[in-house]
């Protein structure tokens, strides 16, 4: 019974609260990234999914693809600085470490970027905010409209402040198709070649296929959430194969960067 009555009593938020909040959101964005926006439509269209955009282009593909190109020249540029010396194939694997989906939806996450996204109800219904893929998306928009609101200095301090302590760090993905690459050119003298060979699932929740030939030889299949993970998981096999018919027989496979021992 109390439970009842306080119920009736207890205090109901003010009429549009549930709103107020929501304007609020941005702003907190902002705040979180250490960047306000003159041109405030731009970080709504970053934020605007396209399950949201009512069958218009009013949503962030465009600035994903932005923001993705200007991650890589961001983190690119910090590394050749903190690594002066550094080899390109150790430039390559510690960006390859940073700019994935994972660390970037990590990263959207810790900003309070998920909260902020406008889905489509059916989108929002399946979890949507809390998807890898639209978090690493709508992290790439949010740093292309930054790019395209202020410049590219502006975007590179962004890209500073939330990335600085993730150069140079002890643990680094691996990054397979990197090491596909120098293993086709020294054992063949080839290219390796990708292919997806199938795509699967909603929207939502894509599911990928591909292949690797190098030569006329196919040496790997992967499958993943995305294409570059696909990619990964078939280079990984790649290596797995060149490795096994490189080693002299009856010698064990030595261990690799990621300190697992290959069979």
């Amino acid at each position: 019974m109390w439970h009842w009555l306080a119920g009736l009593v207890s205090p109901k938020p003010p009429p549009g609260a549930a709103e107020a909040e929501a304007e609020q959101r941005p702003l907190a964005l902002e705040r979180a990234v250490g960047y306000s926006f003159t041109r405030p439509e731009l970080l709504k269209l970053a934020l605007t999914h396209p399950s949201a955009a009512e069958g218009s282009d009013q949503h962030y593909e465009r600035l994903e693809f932005l923001g993705d190109a200007v991650l890589d020249l961001a983190i690119a540029d910090m590394l050749m600085r903190h690594f002066p010396d550094g080899k390109e194939g150790l430039l390559s694997r510690q960006r390859a470490s940073i700019v994935n989906a994972r660390t970037l939806a990590a990263k959207a996450q810790a900003i309070g970027l998920g909260q902020c996204l406008l889905l489509g109800r059916g989108e929002e219904k399946s979890g949507g905010r809390y998807k890898t893929s639209i978090l690493a998306a709508g992290f790439e928009a949010l740093i292309g409209a930054i790019y395209s609101d202020g410049g590219l200095a502006q975007a590179q301090q962004v890209v500073e402040r939330l990335f600085g302590g993730d150069i140079g760090g002890p643990t680094v993905e691996r990054d397979y198709k990197t090491e596909l690459q120098e293993a086709a050119h020294r054992f063949f003298r080839a290219h390796p070649v990708y292919e997806v060979i199938s795509e699967s699932g909603p929207d939502h929740a894509k599911r990928f296929v591909t292949r690797i030939r190098i030569g006329s030889r196919q040496f790997g299949v992967g499958e993943g959430s995305s294409k570059k993970l696909a990619e990964q998981a078939a280079a990984r096999q790649a290596l797995e194969v060149i490795r096994s018919e490189q080693a002299p027989q009856g010698q064990p496979q030595q261990e690799g960067a990621d300190g697992q021992r290959r069979r």
